[in-house]
């Protein structure tokens, strides 16, 4: 899984890189193909001087992307909230997968030994 990490009016320290790290890892175990997850730190600018920390991320798997974005006044707040949104949509991902569709011979003899042709035709008429 690689980890790719940008900062916007904000520097990505050590620190916050660990954090994160730390925090995503459990994704991987809920989805295992995950090959990629890009994390966006941003700094806005208000409504306080300090201003309020966004996060956005992307979780990569084949064929689907996830996305996130949370705000928090510090950047490991936001971090919980975007991993917790993005374990929702796996979950709700891994629940919307279907068992194959049967097709050709083994539908075709299970339909027939359920029902048989013989027990569905009316009686003869003897008249």
């Amino acid at each position: 899984m690689e980890l790719t990490f940008t900062g916007r009016g904000l520097a990505v320290t050590d620190d916050i890189r660990r954090t994160a790290e730390h925090k995503l890892a459990p994704l991987a175990r809920i989805e295992p193909r995950v090959t990629a997850i890009d994390v966006e730190l941003i700094n806005e600018n208000h409504p306080k001087p300090g201003g309020m920390k966004r996060v956005e991320a992307a979780l990569r798997i084949p064929r689907k992307t996830f996305r996130a974005q949370a705000e928090a006044y510090d950047v490991p707040s936001a971090i919980d909230q975007v991993v917790e949104k993005l374990e929702r949509q796996l979950r709700d991902h891994h629940g919307k997968k279907r068992g194959a569709k049967k097709r050709g011979l083994d539908s075709a003899t299970t339909a027939v030994s359920t029902g048989s042709a013989e027990e569905s035709e009316p009686p003869p008429d003897e008249g």
